[in-house]
């Protein structure tokens, strides 16, 4: 048998133990070409630019 704990963690300790866990919010910043919100250090999904170029034509689908 593996060890065991000699007595049972508190609710304050797990709750200060999980205090990290929470999901956070998605950074997202303004396209310059179109405005629109992306994520950073990605193509924009709407327009296709990434730095100023056109990387993906979405005019064509």
């Amino acid at each position: 048998m593996g060890a065991l704990p000699k007595r049972k963690l508190g609710k304050g300790r797990k709750g200060r133990r999980r205090s990290h866990h929470a999901l956070k919010a998605r950074n997202l910043v303004a396209c310059p070409n179109c405005h629109e919100l992306r994520l950073p250090h990605q193509v924009c999904p709407w327009c296709g630019h990434y730095k100023g170029m056109e990387i993906v034509n979405l005019k064509s689908e």
